[in-house]
């Protein structure tokens, strides 16, 4: 099967929804599925590695990466700070034999749902309320006053996107979460625990 024809997941949500962590713990639980790994112009954080969560890039390549074209779908998230997936990942899971599954912003997400259809499941994390997001932000204590606000603004218009997507998990509890994410998994590609 071909990249271009292969099922794919798509899990996006505000940040501070949970979505990382329900990725991690379906690629934990299913080895048929394969982490497409976004590429970005911000700076790598302390524990991250390159490669691992992101693959990170100085702005000026990201910009040459949109030029030639060889990203599946890009944003600007905040001014001067890019993500992005990269053609070359989805061929990567291809040859694996695995399918992608794509933590992505919302816009990446519904992108990516416009180029692949049915072939795409498309899931939104949405927390219980819009304060136990901004909690779970604040608790992170990994931004400023000032980049914490901007998040949050930003997760309010991301949340507006929630009926664009083929299906919404309320994180709430996050074990139910995860056996929600499980079946939606396992519905959707055929596949067995």
């Amino acid at each position: 099967m071909t990249a271009a024809n292969r099922k794919i997941i798509i899990i996006s949500a505000p940040s501070g929804a949970g979505k990382t962590t329900i990725v991690k713990h379906l690629l934990y639980v299913f080895p048929q599925l394969g982490f497409s790994v976004s590429a970005t112009s911000r700076k790598i954080r302390q524990g991250e590695k390159n490669g691992r969560e992101y693959y990170f890039v100085q702005s000026a390549e990201f910009e040459q990466m949109i030029e030639d074209g060889k990203l599946l779908e890009w944003q600007e998230v905040y001014p001067g700070s890019y993500y992005g997936t990269q053609v070359s990942e989805v061929e990567r899971i291809a040859t694996n034999a695995q399918f992608p599954v794509f933590d992505v912003d919302v816009v990446g997400g519904l992108n990516i749902k416009k180029m692949y259809g049915a072939n795409a499941l498309a899931i939104f994390i949405k927390p219980p309320s819009y304060e136990i997001l901004e909690s779970r932000l604040r608790s992170r204590a990994t931004d400023s006053e000032e980049s914490l606000q901007k998040r949050l603004l930003k997760a309010k218009w991301e949340l507006s996107f929630e009926k664009d997507f083929d299906i919404i998990i309320v994180n709430n509890r996050l074990d139910d979460a995860f056996e929600q994410a499980e079946k939606l998994v396992i519905d959707f590609l055929g596949i067995k625990l």
